[in-house]
């Protein structure tokens, strides 16, 4: 028979009860840690002869050290362990902290409890799990980005931008270019305007990022 040993790090009492009593019932889960922080569930561990986690339910707000930042401590205790966000936060630098730490998934709090024993399963039988609202946010930054607009700036004013980069001087650049530094003044008035900034510094930023 499939048994999966799950330690569940949860501080929302009322939560936390609603996980133990309704994975419990599976015979196939094994509860073998529940504790309201990553420094109890550590001390545990620590503790505990060859301790036994296949899966961690693993809360990001909690008392003390955040879920996020105890997941690598984690993992240098149980390295094998697979790890599921449970939370509440859904943005996407937190979700991606999470995974980049080595969390294996991400559902939100909001999940039914059938969903999340579904995904304990899916995730011990070798398989992915994300609640969709968080799939959607995985896929949209994965998604190719739109292309940037090019700028419609002549070939004499990419010149002047080139001079501004390499740091010249107006006077320089017009000397470089064989213009008036008049002439120069008023071509950096239109890039300016064409590519709607205001300084020396927008401009530079904007070349070095290829936006123009």
């Amino acid at each position: 028979m499939e048994l999966i040993n799950l330690a569940i790090v949860e501080d929302d009492l009322v939560i936390k009860e609603s996980l133990e009593l309704f994975l419990s019932v599976n015979k196939s889960i094994n509860i073998t840690f529940i504790e309201t922080s990553v420094e109890d569930f550590l001390e545990a561990l620590k503790n505990t002869f060859q301790p036994q986690v296949d899966i961690l339910l693993l809360d990001i707000g909690l008392p003390g050290m955040t879920g996020l930042d105890g997941i690598p401590l984690i993992k240098e205790k149980i390295p094998n362990v697979d790890i599921i966000m449970l939370t509440t936060f859904e943005e996407e630098e937190k979700i991606f902290k999470a995974l980049c730490s080595g969390a294996i998934s991400y559902l939100t709090k909001r999940t039914p409890l059938l969903k999340i024993q579904e995904a304990i399963f899916t995730i011990h039988r070798g398989g992915a799990f994300m609640s969709p609202s968080i799939a959607r946010k995985v896929v949209s930054y994965f998604a190719p980005k739109p292309k940037v607009e090019k700028s419609n700036l002549t070939d004499r004013q990419m010149e002047i931008v080139g001079g501004v980069v390499e740091g010249l001087s107006y006077k320089l650049i017009a000397q470089k270019l064989n213009i008036s530094i008049d002439t120069v003044r008023d071509h950096i008035k239109k890039i300016y305007k064409e590519l709607q900034i205001n300084s020396k510094g927008e401009l530079i930023k904007k070349s070095l990022d290829g936006d123009i």
